[in-house]
């Protein structure tokens, strides 16, 4: 991915708490504290990108894919099941997680002549929380931690689960679990913690679209363990909403990123309400719409499926020549919403925090003021 996001909160591995990540007390440093867990860092685009912006990455990989386990399938009654209604539930707004390296940083600012539009332009807004650790003894608790705060005033949080293995083709965001049964039981957890009220889940950036760094084996085993985690979180909570990666309108034709999606299970009610684009890019809102409807068309199911866009940082579309690390002319998007007016789209989302650098303005997943400033004026 031409810029792959950022842990929002980072969670700190030794208490199992919730930690916001802010300023290191320097007053008037430009960069806010590194995060504590390992996090995701943009690629190049690949040797033949697309005309507007495209993202690959290759690595070696093990040629005996792990033994997988018999668990995670579905029951009659789940498949069964009708497609996911797109009428809007009892909660209507998104929930702004009150612990980010955004509100940190404002929080302890006070004075910073910056201040005023960061706050009201990039905190003030909600944006998604990302589980991007293994560390599984304490997930459980740090899941419910965000969706019981979304539940209990009414709203709906985003949560990104980010821990496939081989996550990021062993580059810069290598990490996760250490194989996929070991995937597979963290699911287990994340599921355990969403809850019973509105959530979304936006399942593991980049996990289908850059998979071309995989053998045809450990795709195939990639995509089920996928496709179980989305029934596994669909089974623990009905009301959560899962979508799958549909990469972004510069990166694969709509018809391919589509057969890879229906292998990962995004065709299916029981796993899937449909896919999410765009996430830490720049594309213009009207291209991946146009480009979510295509793969949406392309992948069949139910006709219930919608889409959900990553609108942080697309405010100006992607730049031109096709930077991915913090380019300079950026702006915000769309506020987030569940709201869109579009056919077929069922949110706009900040599932990358405006402010979070790619690694160019700062260090790599960390909250970046003049980078944010520059986004939100």
């Amino acid at each position: 991915m031409a810029a792959l996001a950022s842990v929002v909160v980072a969670v700190g591995a030794a208490t199992g708490m919730l930690t916001a990540l802010g300023d290191d007390g320097g007053g008037g440093a430009d960069e806010a504290r590194p995060a504590v867990t390992r996090t995701p860092w943009p690629k190049p685009p690949p040797a033949a990108p697309s005309p507007s912006d495209s993202a690959s990455a290759s690595a070696s990989v093990s040629a005996s894919p792990p033994v997988r386990k018999a668990s995670g399938t579905p029951s009659p009654a789940r498949t069964a099941r009708t497609a996911p209604s797109r009428t809007a539930g009892p909660a209507t707004l998104l929930y702004r997680h009150p612990e980010s390296q955004v509100l940190d940083w404002v929080r302890t600012h006070p004075d910073d002549p910056r201040r005023d539009v960061i706050a009201s332009r990039v905190a003030g807004r909600p944006a998604a929380v990302w589980f991007a650790d293994y560390t599984p003894a304490t997930l459980t608790s740090r899941v419910r931690a965000v969706t019981s705060g979304g539940a209990a005033r009414g709203r709906v949080p985003v949560v990104v689960p980010y821990a496939i293995p081989d996550r990021d083709c062993g580059g810069h965001s290598q990490g996760g679990a250490p194989d996929l049964d070991a995937y597979d039981d963290w699911i287990d957890r994340f599921a355990a913690g969403l809850g019973s009220g509105e959530v979304i889940v936006i399942l593991e950036p980049d996990s289908v679209a850059q998979a071309d760094c995989l053998s045809a084996g450990e795709r195939a085993d990639r995509f089920a363990s996928l496709a179980r985690a989305g029934r596994v979180m669909k089974d623990a909570n009905p009301a959560a909403r899962v979508y799958f990666d549909a990469g972004h309108f510069g990166w694969h034709a709509p018809a391919r990123q589509a057969v890879w999606l229906k292998q990962a299970g995004a065709a299916s009610p029981d796993s899937s309400d449909g896919v999410f684009s765009n996430v830490s890019n720049f594309h213009a809102t009207a291209d991946e719409v146009a480009h979510d409807r295509a793969v949406l068309d392309a992948l069949g199911g139910p006709p219930g499926l919608g889409a959900v866009i990553d609108t942080s940082r697309n405010g100006n579309g992607a730049p031109s020549d096709g930077e991915w690390c913090d380019p300079a002319g950026r702006s915000i998007g769309r506020a987030p919403t569940l709201h869109t007016g579009m056919g077929r789209v069922d949110a706009y989302l900040w599932v990358k925090l405006p402010g979070e650098s790619d690694g160019c303005r700062g260090k790599p997943g960390t909250f970046t003021p003049s980078y944010a400033y520059d986004l939100a004026r």
